[in-house]
């Protein structure tokens, strides 16, 4: 291998080419520790949105409260006609209030199902939170991930560095012919772009991750590592489905389109109208109370269609709460069996790795010694490349397994509740 000086010659330009690309963000700030960051993304259009959603629910039920508003109502009768009324001597003037009257507890069942609509927004805001809690602990794993690629591509531009000034040595001494520093060269600059690339996506995670957490000017870097702080966790204890976020607001908007369908029925009774006033009667010089009821006659309109359509709403809220059970169960026992399996993956690349190691070592003490050809060094390094990325990416899913399951028992990644 070369040493550091030389490595830093042969990335000079990359590391150019990487801070121009960086200087859009030069005044950006590193993102915070994962749960901090967590914190201030409370604000981010998202979880406005959920809440948004909350307060609409807490509105309709106030209203839901609310009495009917009485009427109020001012005419006069027998003047302007002909004799004796052709005047308004004989004026009778009414001032009356009509108040309507809501029977077979209409106000009470809308009340009722203005609090269940609450209750089913929250917990969908809950619900919400949850995966924006996990979708943001993806978009910061991915930079740290990112992180991770360009050192293994640094790691590997370095030691084919170092293979092609082996070749060249070897090809000046007259022990290789020129055609093999060509193909160290080719090598090379292929790994020299893969680094650029990985660059680039490193960028592209870092302003995915701003972005979810609504910050405009996108960070340069994270922290925090979650894949050594989720390395150092137990595993997580049982979950259990029916108390998952999926399942509760599955029942809460069965709980809700039940009292919706309670609502119609109700609404279907007639309502009172109470008439109360007092009349002023010119002619005589004297006032009255007048008093009255009304009753509407269902003759046409019985509220069936909407009746209808209630019950078929909770016919399909039961049909998705079933639904909703079944996904739980099978998303603990998938997201229990993606980890361990995750996990065993991690154990055995980390092996895989090692040998990947070891060979590559062997094989370039065997180059300088003349008993192998290049072909087998390029293999052994490429070998020990892609056992790097295989267990980078063993680790980035074991971390995505145990961000599910944190998701299903309604925590966060780093162990925290959402509310």
């Amino acid at each position: 291998m070369t040493d550091h000086s030389g490595r830093r010659r042969s990335l000079a330009p990359i590391g150019m080419l990487a801070a121009t690309m960086l200087a859009g963000s030069a005044l950006a700030e590193p993102a915070p520790p994962f749960a901090q960051l967590l914190r201030q993304a409370q604000q981010s259009p998202h979880v406005e949105a959920l809440q948004s959603d909350v307060e609409r629910a807490q509105g309709l039920a106030v209203q839901a409260r609310a009495r009917p508003n009485p009427t109020v109502s001012l005419y006069g009768e027998n003047f302007a006609g002909s004799a004796p009324y052709n005047g308004f001597g004989g004026t009778q003037t009414t001032f009356q209030v009509n108040q309507p009257l809501e029977l077979g507890g209409k106000r009470t069942a809308r009340i009722e199902a203005g609090q269940a609509g609450v209750t089913a927004a929250r917990l969908r805001s809950q619900e919400g939170r949850l995966t924006y809690a996990f979708d943001l602990a993806r978009a910061y794993a991915s930079v740290e991930i990112a992180d991770k690629r360009i050192e293994l591509a640094e790691d590997e531009v370095e030691e084919a560095t170092a293979d092609l000034m082996l070749a060249r040595a070897l090809v000046a001494s007259g022990k290789e012919a020129r055609l093999r520093s060509l193909q160290a060269e080719t090598e090379l600059n292929t790994l020299q772009a893969d680094l650029v690339v990985t660059q680039a996506n490193r960028k592209a995670a870092l302003l995915r991750l701003s972005a979810l957490a609504g910050v405009e000017t996108p960070f340069t870097a994270l922290g925090e590592s979650l894949l050594e702080r989720q390395s150092s966790r137990p595993a997580m204890g049982p979950i259990d489905p029916m108390q998952m976020a999926m399942v509760r607001v599955a029942e809460a908007e069965g709980d809700a389109a039940r009292r919706r369908v309670t609502l119609q029925r109700k609404a279907a009774i007639p309502d009172v109208t109470m008439q109360f006033g007092v009349r002023r009667l010119e002619q005589e010089r004297s006032n009255a109370l007048v008093a009255g009821i009304s009753v509407p006659l269902h003759l046409f309109d019985r509220n069936r269609g909407n009746i209808v359509a209630a019950q078929a709403e909770e016919r399909g809220a039961q049909a998705r709460l079933a639904d909703a059970r079944l996904e739980a169960r099978a998303e603990v026992e998938a997201g229990q069996a993606l980890l361990e399996a995750a996990e065993a993956r991690a154990q055995a690349t980390a092996r895989t790795l090692a040998t990947a190691e070891e060979t590559y070592r062997l094989a370039r003490i065997a180059y300088e010694a003349g008993k192998s050809p290049l072909i087998e060094l390029l293999a052994a390094r490429h070998g020990l490349g892609v056992a790097r990325g295989v267990r980078l990416d063993a680790s980035a899913a074991s971390l995505d397994a145990r961000a599910n399951l944190a998701r299903l028992q309604g925590l966060t990644i780093t162990g925290e509740p959402v509310q």
